[in-house]
């Protein structure tokens, strides 16, 4: 296993089985099962897990929880499927990426909640990041194309920053607030 470099919540789920020898299992389950805890709890207080609603200081601190814990579970799951599993870093990507297009079908097609859609899909995103990301960094004799932390990192930084250029410019990412029937005086 290794230490991805990424954000240090990688680096602690990665230190979990590097260092003290948690099973990537363990990791894994105990992750999933603290993030389902986090959802509940917010669910239950705030009657809501919508980002579109997250205006409270309250909601802001499960916001990060749920943050948080999908980028260690999603470190532990990614390492669980390529490295544990066998499957191998690319794959393993393709496999996560699948996953997300199917949440996608089941939002557009067959109206899954858009809530529970775009939870599931972040949850994934987690673990295809850190599959793509190993993909890259890790050594070619390790299943990876060998580029290393540095290079994958300013990778991924130039990839950010392209969007958040395209978006901030097409605005293609923002929804105009829905019309309002004015009511007379």
């Amino acid at each position: 296993m290794s230490a991805h470099g990424r954000d240090a919540v990688a680096v602690i789920s990665d230190n979990l089985t590097d260092n003290m020898g948690v099973p990537l299992e363990t990791s894994t389950t105990v992750f999933a099962i603290v993030l389902a805890v986090v959802f509940v709890v917010w669910y239950r207080r705030e009657r809501t897990l919508s980002i579109h609603s997250v205006d409270s200081t309250s909601r802001e601190s499960f916001y990060w929880l749920a943050v948080l814990f999908t980028f260690a579970l999603g470190t532990a799951a990614g390492d669980l499927v390529s490295e544990r599993m066998n499957l191998g870093y690319w794959l393993s990507a393709v496999l996560f990426a699948l996953a997300i297009a199917a949440v996608g079908v089941a939002h557009f097609a067959l109206g899954l909640d858009a809530v529970w859609s775009f939870w599931i899909a972040y949850i994934l995103t987690r673990p295809l990041g850190a599959s793509v990301g190993d993909y890259l960094s890790q050594p070619t004799g390790d299943g990876g194309l060998g580029l290393g932390t540095v290079v994958t990192s300013a990778l991924f930084l130039a990839v950010i920053l392209g969007l958040v250029v395209f978006l901030s410019v097409t605005r293609k990412d923002v929804t105009e607030p829905e019309q309002t029937a004015r009511q007379p005086v």
